[in-house]
């Protein structure tokens, strides 16, 4: 049996998001986007963009912020990988955290 369809509440047609929040660029845009190419970049006006940061000031690495891990081939030596192997089951996880320990030294204190 078919459903008997409502009048008071009509089904409305499903837009999908990429609808709602891309379209595609206009005459006029696309001829600023060209002639915004054709300037060299010292003659380019910055001076709306906002300050862009070489390093986030503090990554806390935790709760929230979870690196992505990469698998990776990597040779080291065979008395330095004996060695992290002794310190216990997690000795993957113990270079991990050394190598970004000296990352974070390397980049120097934060501003």
């Amino acid at each position: 049996m078919a459903k008997k369809r409502s009048g008071s509440s009509r089904q409305e047609k499903r837009i999908p998001a990429s609808d709602l929040f891309t379209r595609p660029i206009g005459k006029r845009e696309r001829a600023e986007l060209k002639a915004l190419a054709q300037k060299p970049d010292a003659a380019v006006d910055y001076s709306d963009a906002p300050a862009a940061e070489a390093f986030p000031p503090e990554i806390h690495v935790g709760r929230f912020y979870r690196p992505v891990k990469q698998q990776i081939s990597l040779r080291v030596d065979a008395d330095v990988l004996a060695w992290f192997r002794s310190r216990g089951g997690k000795y993957q996880t113990y270079m991990n955290q050394v190598l970004r320990r000296e990352m974070s030294r390397a980049r120097g204190p934060s501003t």
